[in-house]
């Protein structure tokens, strides 16, 4: 990574952006207890021109999906931020049923302690997230992140997490981000428009819902990550609307970590399959086959243990990855617009 790109002390503070409505600033943790098939969340994106924040925390396990029957949910909308908020030492503002997260930064760029306490519903985060390598930048000029910076970092995971008043400990594989800039409004959509949805995918054929999945000027994403407790393992995004009717879709940015190493993948030779139920549309299979830019190889499959979903189409899901002959664990995130993705949920369901 160049210097330009490098993670800096200054970006573990809010940014000065814009009078842009639509600048956002994200601070985002992710977790899991894998032995108790439990994922967890914490994401924050901050309004600096609307001096609001709007945060979520989440835990899912496989005995409920959405936010009624999810293991825990919390979201806070809107709630008003201070003037010059310092993210390297933040109690971020709770609501009328309760307070926020805390979040403090202890190594600049690497390590971090963050701490939630929801005594009435018998929930409860302490933990410190110490980053294995330098935060990464995601290319620039790359979909999704054309211009806005993405920085992702795995790390170590420690501490303790209280569901329905049980304390369970954490002590795993983890991955944060950082991101700044516009976002939501005109930044939300493709600018593209295209005649008809034959011309949207750009290889035709294979089955039906395969052609949906690949429409392109769709608005989806989808983002997968498994490393085992080493740290050896595998991150990077899908561009599935470049994909072809065999299902394979190429990783357009990503990483390969082994042996303590980071490589950037090579967009060109990296790639993945997903399988999806015919019920949900959900995907419950992958196969990912990987090439770094040091030439390195990796081959993975993955399966899906629990699944949560905030509104009936994307969905993140806690994923068993076999990587390099041993286990791994982390997440498929899998985002849609909700008209595309039921139509491509139709056509898996008439193939059934």
């Amino acid at each position: 990574m160049t210097d330009d790109l490098a993670f800096k002390p200054e970006d573990d503070r809010y940014h000065q952006l814009s009078d842009d409505p639509y600048e956002t600033e994200t601070n985002w943790w992710s977790f899991s207890s894998p032995e108790r098939k439990i994922g967890c969340w914490i994401h924050a994106p901050y309004y600096p021109n609307r001096k609001s924040v709007t945060w979520r925390i989440f835990a899912w396990d496989d005995e409920g999906y959405d936010p009624a029957r999810m293991a825990y949910y919390r979201k806070v909308e809107e709630a008003p931020m201070p003037d010059a908020p310092d993210l390297t030492d933040i109690v971020f503002p709770g609501d009328k049923a309760g307070g926020g997260y805390s979040l403090k930064m202890l190594e600049p760029g690497m390590k971090y302690h963050l701490q939630y306490d929801d005594p009435a519903r018998g929930f409860a985060l302490d933990f410190t997230h110490t980053g294995l390598h330098e935060p990464h930048r995601f290319p620039p000029g790359k979909p999704p992140f054309m211009t806005t910076p993405h920085y992702d970092q795995l790390g170590h995971v420690e501490g303790w997490l209280t569901l329905r008043g049980e304390r369970i400990r954490i002590d795993g594989i983890g991955v944060r981000d950082r991101t700044w800039g516009p976002r939501g409004g005109p930044y939300a959509a493709s600018p593209k428009v295209y005649a008809s949805d034959m011309e949207r995918v750009k290889h035709p054929g294979g089955a039906r819902w395969r052609e949906i999945e690949r429409e392109r000027g769709r608005g989806r994403i989808q983002y997968i990550f498994g490393h085992r407790r080493d740290g050896t393992g595998f991150l990077g995004f899908v561009r599935v609307q470049d994909g072809g009717a065999d299902g394979w879709a190429p990783m357009n940015a990503g990483w390969i970590r082994r042996d303590g190493t980071f490589g950037s993948l090579d967009p060109a030779r990296s790639r993945m399959r997903t399988f999806r139920s015919p019920k949900t549309g959900w995907s419950t299979h992958m196969q990912v086959e990987l090439v770094d830019e040091l030439g390195r190889e990796m081959v993975s499959e993955g399966f899906v243990v629990s699944t949560m979903s905030e509104a009936g189409y994307g969905v993140n899901q806690l994923m068993r990855w076999d990587i390099d002959g041993g286990i791994g664990w982390g997440e498929d995130q899998d985002v849609w617009n909700p008209q595309h993705f039921m139509r491509m949920l139709d056509a898996l369901k008439a193939t059934a």
